[in-house]
């Protein structure tokens, strides 16, 4: 089953939340993860691969490492999924 955007970012939230301490309310789809989020290249990549886990997708590390907003891994994430077929 796809998942919304929305849904895509709140799941995200929590598992920024998880990883860094930062209460999930505060993350936005404009939170740049290193200057407002503080999360530093080995967080980054604990997050993706829970990520990958979460939403069964994969993120290629080259386009991890470009990554730089929290809409960028919702938008990677939300055009990678199998659309819902009837």
């Amino acid at each position: 089953m796809a998942h919304t955007p929305a849904q895509i970012r709140a799941t995200l939230a929590d598992l920024i939340g998880e990883e860094t301490g930062i209460e999930p309310s505060q993350v936005e789809l404009g939170s740049d993860f290193v200057a407002d989020l503080g999360v530093d290249s080995l967080s980054m990549m604990t997050i993706i691969v829970n990520a990958e886990e979460r939403f069964a997708v994969r993120i290629p590390n080259d386009m991890a490492r470009s990554m730089r907003t929290v809409r960028d891994v919702v938008d990677y994430i939300a055009a990678q999924q199998s659309p819902d077929t009837p």
